[in-house]
């Protein structure tokens, strides 16, 4: 079902992107917009995205890499799929259900994680209707980039809550060995310097004496 969900999704993609090439009388939408402007001016938009986009998705890719291998439900690296234009407008959909389910199998809180989940769907549904002719096309840019934003920052703030996690046993096991250490050692010496109870007789006096 996820390979034709993939391929339907990818060709009604294409055709969204293709329109100005057979429907020009439908106007320009977000990316024509962008192809409007000076050269330099759109090659400097497009770098700068791809670039936001590759360190979003090195912060996913950091999510699925602190999360134990067991609870992955895909490989830290797919994540990189959100470069593969057309299909990646289809894809996303799947690695932020992919994501998700890490985090909840995680043990990440459900209510965060159906936070984190809704915003990631939210900008990936607008990111879609951004490609539609006119008005719906150019509202559907702008209403994205808020979400994104917005599912970044919490991708960030899950990210440290997993390393600090993940730190932690590593942390606590050397001390608590250590304190055990510790103890022992106070115990023995306190045991060489002061005869058991069992070694004195009732009446006070030492055996021999």
């Amino acid at each position: 079902m996820g390979i034709v969900t993939r391929i339907a999704g990818t060709s009604c993609v294409t055709i969204l992107l293709t329109y100005p090439m057979w429907a020009p009388q439908w106007g320009d939408g977000l990316l024509g917009e962008i192809a409007g402007q000076p050269l330099w001016a759109s090659a400097a938009i497009i770098a700068g995205f791809l670039g936001l986009v590759a360190l979003y998705c090195r912060a996913l890719q950091r999510t699925l890499t602190l999360i134990r291998p067991a609870a992955r439900r895909a490989r830290p690296g797919s994540v990189w799929w959100m470069f593969a234009v057309p299909h990646n407008f289809v894809e996303d959909f799947f690695i932020v259900r992919a994501v998700a389910g890490s985090l909840a199998a995680a043990g990440t809180p459900a209510r965060e994680v159906r936070r984190w989940e809704l915003l990631g769907y939210g900008w990936c549904t607008l990111q879609i209707v951004s490609l539609l002719p006119g008005v719906p096309g150019l509202a559907g840019g702008v209403g994205a980039l808020p979400l994104w934003a917005a599912h970044w920052a919490l991708t960030t703030r899950l990210n440290r809550r997993l390393a600090r996690h993940a730190a932690a046993p590593d942390a606590a096991g050397p001390g608590a060995a250590g304190s055990h250490r510790c103890l022992n050692a106070v115990e023995t010496a306190v045991g060489a310097s002061h005869p058991t109870s069992a070694s004195v007789k009732p009446g006070g006096r030492r055996p021999g004496r």
